[in-house]
């Protein structure tokens, strides 16, 4: 599928009003409208306020909606299926999983002690009903002499944000309807065919579900593994009310220290919380060191992966989402690998940019050259999810130079992607900013094998994280962003 013209694409591109007084008239509407919808955060608790641990706030949004090629939108919902299969079969092939890991050394004991978890629990034969992989596959979309959607990584543990995404989606058609955004519409035209529909809302618990009924006891409940004082309570409480209310499932909530706590493994494998069998354990945690403040959170997810019940994401998803085997993957043939077909491996391909190592490895060292001499083409990341981690610009060299040899293992070099900013309007605590920003697309993927059927493989809707072009950033939880939605052009 051809690509618009990036000019075609600039010129079609609406212009939305950046006087914040014109657009006051939109705040009380906007926020009202969110809190009636559950698009909220818990406030920020404090140890001198704590009431302020039940208060509310509305979740940063955009007013409108961003523009999206409609052409890369369609290219990148169409491969995630493709992309599901692709990452399913990486975190089956043992031999690939484990050359590619040893070659970070000890420099992530995050990484590390995760790759070690995998291996002890494929040497005690911990046996599961299935996997259930909900991913994400982020992407910018590059500004050449075409535009193109280029992946800029890809998430197998706690893709947040579905459920609050979709909400956005509603708030603006709503405010297309309600207001035809007059007064913020200044050139050009939102029509609302141009705002997809998205089923991230219902996707996540309906792919759950059918892991849960693959699992076979009917009475059983899913566990939502959180973080301790999580603010991003409400995208996971919509995943919660999809699975009782469309398929009659009990969904509870603990962090993996009230794992090791409540919990407990019988010798039939079966992981039991107050003689309650736990049929899933959904993480919307455990995909960095700061969940693991001590050894309790460690000792409460072994319960999870020694045991029968289904852990979203396996160690084996989990591992395969890892920055290193992302590099790997943009190396020739290793696509191909796992994708027989060739035109098929060659659409995959065509949305990754320049991945590199930062090892001892002559490429690694040529890498690490370039990176030297032209950082503010690169960003170099850790083996991390949830934003905050990865390193930009004159920051790149002082990295660096101030690493071991051993501790740069741990990274990865990438191509900077260069999104082509827009002017829009963010609504955050209550207030409109208008910015200069640039949006990340993300499309959720769903899949469910018993290891000899596939029984779910679909796209499972879409996120959009706008932020500021001069943040580097995208997390929305980290503070970087806003969630928004796509005005497809």
């Amino acid at each position: 599928m051809e690509g618009i013209a990036t000019r075609e694409f600039l010129a079609q591109r609406p212009l939305y009003s950046q006087d914040t007084n014109e657009l006051q008239q939109y705040v009380e509407l906007a926020v009202d409208w969110e809190a009636m919808h559950g698009l909220l955060f818990r406030a920020p608790a404090t140890e001198t306020a704590t009431w302020q641990q039940t208060a509310l706030v509305p979740a940063p949004i955009t007013l409108a909606p961003s523009p999206i090629p409609r052409s890369s939108f369609d290219l990148v919902v169409s491969l995630q299926p493709t992309l599901n299969t692709l990452f399913d079969r990486i975190s089956r092939d043992h031999d690939f999983l484990v050359s590619t890991l040893q070659s970070l050394g000890t420099s992530d004991e995050f990484t590390t002690r995760v790759f070690q978890m995998y291996l002890k629990q494929r040497l005690e034969g911990a046996e599961k009903p299935c996997v259930i992989g909900i991913h994400r596959s982020d992407y910018l979309i590059n500004a050449g002499a075409e535009l193109q959607a280029k992946q800029v990584e890809f998430n197998t543990i706690a893709a947040s944000f579905a459920s609050l995404s979709a909400v956005v989606g509603d708030f603006h058609r709503y405010m297309l309807e309600r207001t035809a955004y007059k007064h913020l519409l200044k050139a050009g035209l939102i029509t609302r065919e141009q705002i997809p529909p998205n089923e991230s809302l219902t996707s996540i618990g309906d792919g759950i579900a059918a892991g849960f009924e693959l699992y076979g006891q009917s009475e059983a409940v899913v566990v939502m593994v959180v973080q301790p004082g999580e603010r991003n309570v409400y995208d996971q409480r919509l995943v919660e009310k999809r699975l009782w209310e469309r398929h009659h499932i009990k969904t509870l909530r603990l962090t993996f220290a009230e794992i090791r706590d409540q919990c407990v493994v019988d010798e039939n494998d079966r992981l039991l919380i107050d003689g309650q069998e736990i049929a899933v354990a959904y993480y919307r945690s455990g995909y960095a060191p700061t969940d693991f403040p001590t050894t309790a959170e460690w000792t409460g997810r072994w319960l999870v992966e020694k045991s029968r019940a289904i852990a979203v994401p396996s160690l084996a998803y989990h591992l395969a989402g890892c920055k290193k085997i992302q590099q790997v993957l943009a190396n020739s043939g290793v696509v191909e690998r796992f994708i027989d077909d060739a035109e098929t491996a060659a659409r995959v391909r065509e949305c990754f940019v320049g991945l590199y190592p930062l090892d001892n490895t002559s490429q690694g060292m040529q890498a690490t050259r370039m990176a030297l001499h032209e950082p503010h083409k690169y960003v170099v990341k850790p083996q991390r999810e949830g934003g905050g981690y990865n390193v930009y610009g004159d920051d790149i060299p002082k990295l660096l130079t101030s690493v071991s040899d051993e501790e740069r293992k741990g990274y990865i070099l990438m191509d900077l992607i260069r999104a082509p900013p827009f002017n829009s309007v963010l609504v955050r605590n209550g207030e409109v900013v208008v910015a200069s920003v640039v949006s990340e697309l993300g499309i959720y993927g769903i899949f469910v094998s018993d290891g000899k059927n596939v029984v779910v493989n679909k796209q499972g809707g879409h996120l959009l994280r706008t932020k500021a072009a001069d943040v580097s950033e995208g997390g929305v939880a980290a503070g970087f962003a806003v969630i928004d939605s796509p005005l497809l052009i």
